[in-house]
């Protein structure tokens, strides 16, 4: 009884919408006769679909880099506040998690004002100094989506850090100070150690987040011209952009499903290996 509420909307809004996307995606839409039932040859092309890849691939390329950078980032910011050497220490961890609340559509909004060259920051430096820097060009966006990215985030995975770090006796630290240890040597053999189980669902939830990215690249053609981002620029972008403006829902929930698998199937990897490393440890 007491489950039975959570099991409902669990049904709701999970379970049902993941087997009508896998019931859509086995039909196709016909110029000729409208959806027909077509099986697995969604899932076929889909494999074969070049711009799928390239999307995918340049998701896993903005994962592999901007994932570290953040958490070590947000590593760093925790052990700082929890080092009790910073003044204003309450007031900074305020101001460092405030982004988080910001919502994406308002930080992308703000950002692409903000960075833009036609009436944003750079766009008065360039004007300033006669330079022609431009952060959304089609060789930088992914580097400004991801400082958007990691603006928004750290907060997050600090305070998270924070509250563990919190958490660790203070008779550890005693003892330490007793045997003459440093405040490097405490970090290395106390803080980090500690960290290892908590970096690891910071890393899943992370990864999640990022192979899910899609407000920015929506939103910023709007604002800026000339970004390089194409309807393809990530797989949810593609799906979105084929299911609602290609009139191919059953492609896009194919591709919504197998991004699903393989986001699962990235963190499940991480888990089980950053779990077993932690334990170890």
């Amino acid at each position: 009884m007491f489950v039975a509420p959570f099991a409902l909307l669990f049904l709701l809004v999970y379970v049902i919408p993941i087997l009508y996307a896998a019931y859509l995606s086995l039909f196709q839409q016909k110029l000729i006769g409208g959806n027909k039932f077509t099986g697995l040859a969604n899932y076929t092309k889909l494999f074969q679909d070049a711009q799928f890849w390239d999307g995918v691939g340049r998701v896993f390329w903005f994962t592999l880099i901007q994932v570290p950078v953040m958490l070590i980032l947000a590593m760093a910011l925790a052990l700082a506040l929890d080092s009790k050497r910073l003044h204003g220490a309450k007031f900074m961890r305020v101001s460092i998690f405030l982004p988080y609340a910001v919502p994406a559509v308002v930080s992308t909004l703000m950002w692409g004002f903000m960075l833009g060259v036609k009436y944003g920051l750079f766009g008065s430096l360039n004007k300033a100094l006669g330079t022609d820097l431009n952060p959304f060009g089609p060789g930088t966006t992914l580097i400004s989506i991801g400082v958007m990215v990691t603006w928004a985030f750290t907060g997050f995975n600090m305070l998270i850090f924070y509250a563990v770090l919190k958490a660790v006796p203070r008779d550890l630290y005693e003892a330490a100070a007793l045997d003459g240890a440093n405040e490097f040597q405490v970090v290395r053999k106390i803080k980090l150690p500690a960290l290892r189980s908590s970096l690891v669902i910071a890393v899943i939830f992370s990864i999640i987040g990022t192979f899910q990215i899609f407000n920015e690249p929506q939103i910023l053609p709007s604002l800026v011209a000339n970004s390089g981002i194409t309807t393809n620029y990530t797989p949810n972008l593609y799906a979105y952009n084929l299911a609602f403006t290609g009139s191919q829902q059953g492609y896009a929930a194919a591709l919504a499903l197998v991004m699903a698998a393989i986001t699962i199937a990235v963190a499940y990897a991480v888990q089980i290996r950053g779990l077993k490393n932690a334990f170890d440890h």
